[in-house]
């Protein structure tokens, strides 16, 4: 949602203002439109030439400054922003935001405009800490500003503790919840993602290759769109998203039953893991020694989570997800209809750029009236949105 977006970014008086650059250089590749307003301390912390050359815009320092024929800088930025973001934000600027003081072009825009603004803190432990400006942060969430948690670590003041900037991904995130369409809010939904382990024995496991990273990217757009998301999740080396609820499990079997637990409250469930089907039989409990040249394994099938989902769908909606290498529709219809799903998204693992690890999908889905759609290759984070839409057209009931 940061596509094309104005975003004004405030700077203000403090040492994390050298990582305004980098959230910058971030927020463009996200396409979206900079415009820096720095006040006269941040200039002393890193220059305004920087953030113009990165943002490709003049970079804003006087409350009367004209941005373009007679317009007058505090009204034509304010009126422009789609959001405003304060990173740094100061103990300084954040009191004077409270207070309604509007000083300088930074506070006076922010007092002008109707976009939402996000406020990230960094400042000294001991500052942030302070009761007048916990008072001050809580006055203005209450007003309707979106607040950030300051991070634990060392700070330059070599004390460790609550102050430093938020994690730069953190801000970018926050920043494309803050102008997704809230769509989704009352919905809770339930996304399953990345691979199971089945063990062998200590040392070995059964698995697949799935990295987690559509289901990962379902969960993290239903969040954006405002419902409350449980994941849960095989072992990935993804990040946990924050904000929403993750559970962590292993094999299978944890899977079904950590599924079946949190179905009760879904109202809508997506199952993107790539669960195994079998299971060793046996799990040795001491490590198999190389004794022959061969090994035969018996496998025992684990529980159909989404067969026993179709089975109790109730008034939910139900949508899987369908790895294949030949027969795609075929195949996909055919789970589609003995599980009782909503629809299907399928996918052939033979195609480039598509299926497991890729950072690119390129999908059909698959309707229970019969229609298909071919959809072509995109970003996981363009699926999932897809697929979400599909999602609440159904429970529009269109």
């Amino acid at each position: 949602m940061i596509e094309g977006k104005n975003i004004v970014l405030g700077i203000t008086g403090g040492i994390a203002a050298y990582k305004s650059a980098e959230l910058t250089r971030e927020l463009i590749k996200q396409g979206g439109k900079v415009h820096v307003i720095m006040t006269e301390n941040a200039t002393r912390f890193i220059t305004p030439l920087t953030l113009q050359t990165l943002s490709g815009n003049p970079v804003y320092c006087d409350t009367f400054t004209l941005t373009g024929d007679w317009e007058i800088g505090h009204i034509s930025l304010a009126e422009k922003a789609d959001a405003i973001i304060i990173a740094p934000a100061t103990a300084n600027v954040i009191g004077k935001i409270a207070a309604g003081i509007a000083d300088d072009l930074l506070t006076t825009t922010v007092m002008a405009t109707r976009a939402p603004v996000l406020i990230c803190p960094a400042m000294n432990t001991q500052m942030y800490t302070n009761p007048i400006v916990e008072e001050n942060m809580k006055k203005l969430a209450g007003l309707g500003y979106d607040i950030m948690e300051a991070e634990q670590g060392e700070l330059a003041c070599k004390t460790d503790g609550p102050g430093r900037l938020p994690a730069i991904a953190g801000i970018v995130e926050a920043v494309e919840k803050i102008l997704t369409e809230k769509d989704l809010t009352g919905q809770c939904v339930l996304v399953t993602a990345g691979p199971t382990n089945e063990p062998i024995d200590p040392v070995r496991y059964i698995t697949n290759h799935s990295s987690g990273k559509m289901g990962y990217a379902i969960a993290v757009q239903a969040q954006r769109r405002g419902a409350d998301v449980v994941l849960i999740s095989g072992p990935t080396a993804l990040p946990v998203p924050e904000g929403l609820t993750f559970v962590g499990v292993s094999n299978a079997r944890e899977m079904h039953d950590r599924v079946m637990e949190y179905a009760e409250n879904a109202t809508v469930i997506v199952k993107a893991a790539a669960v195994a089907d079998y299971r060793p039989a046996v799990e040795s409990a001491s490590k198999l020694k190389k004794r022959r040249e061969t090994m035969t394994l018996s496998l025992e099938r684990n529980p159909d989570i989404i067969a026993e989902l179709g089975a109790r769908k109730g008034n939910r909606v139900l949508v899987g997800f369908a790895m294949e290498t030949e027969d795609l529709e075929r195949n996909a219809r055919d789970k589609l209809c003995a599980k009782n799903m909503d629809f299907i998204v399928a996918n052939n693992l033979s195609e480039e750029g598509a299926g497991f690890r890729y950072d690119t999908n390129m999908v059909t889905v698959l309707y229970r009236d019969g229609s298909v759609e071919s959809l072509p290759m995109m970003s996981k984070m363009e699926v999932a949105a897809t697929v979400l839409d599909r999602i609440q057209q159904i429970i529009d009931g269109e």
